[in-house]
């Protein structure tokens, strides 16, 4: 468990300073902080390899770092309490805050980011513990772990978030049971709570 928080704690400092270093020009709009800064989005390696391409890819990446900038201007709080995860221009934020004001101004700013064509909030009122934490981790972790070893997943196509035993997802399903698979993997994992699914099914396919 104190590994997880370690991870945890790293994750979100690295997602800080990632962003200082971008917003003062040291790096490209994809700098090698890219990865960082949407948590589990895929490197640039990987992205010819999923569904929404390189080019896909890259522009949510660089979304995903212009929503990171302003929330750096907005105060730390944001920055260490909201995760992001973007996908074909859909943003979905996870984390917590403190108070309702403070998720308001986190999806106002994420509507104003440029490239943005949706925003799902799932930002939760409050605060967690580094317990918490070091579970939420743990989860992630365990889900990933299990739906890249499931030869019938293309675990590739998918992002995992997890706030107080609350598992998220979003990306592209090949079909639905592709995405029951990996929702059956994520209810069989200790602590969590309930899977939430903001994944997108590909047409024609069943």
């Amino acid at each position: 468990m104190i590994d997880a928080v370690s991870f945890s704690c790293f994750r979100r400092a690295a997602a800080v300073v990632c962003v200082v270093v971008l917003a003062a020009g040291a790096l490209g709009p994809l700098g090698g902080c890219a990865g960082v800064v949407v948590g589990g989005g895929a490197v640039v390696g990987t992205a010819a390899y999923q569904e929404r391409g390189v080019r896909g890819v890259a522009r949510d990446l660089a979304t995903a770092t212009k929503l990171r900038t302003q929330l750096l201007d907005a105060g730390e709080a944001y920055v260490t309490g909201v995760g992001i995860e973007v996908y074909e221009g859909r943003v979905l934020l996870t984390g917590t805050l403190e108070t309702e004001a403070m998720r308001a101004v986190a999806v106002k700013l994420a509507w104003k980011t440029d490239g943005v064509k949706d925003v799902i909030n799932e930002i939760q009122i409050g605060q967690s513990s580094l317990r918490d934490m070091a579970k939420d981790s743990w989860i992630t972790a365990q889900l990933q772990t299990k739906i890249t070893f499931d030869k019938k997943i293309l675990a590739i196509n998918y992002s995992i978030e997890t706030v107080n035993g609350i598992v998220y997802l979003i990306g592209i399903a090949q079909n639905q049971g592709e995405l029951d698979r990996i929702i059956a993997h994520g209810r069989g994992i200790d602590y969590v709570r309930r899977i939430i699914s903001h994944v997108r099914v590909k047409k024609g396919r069943s």
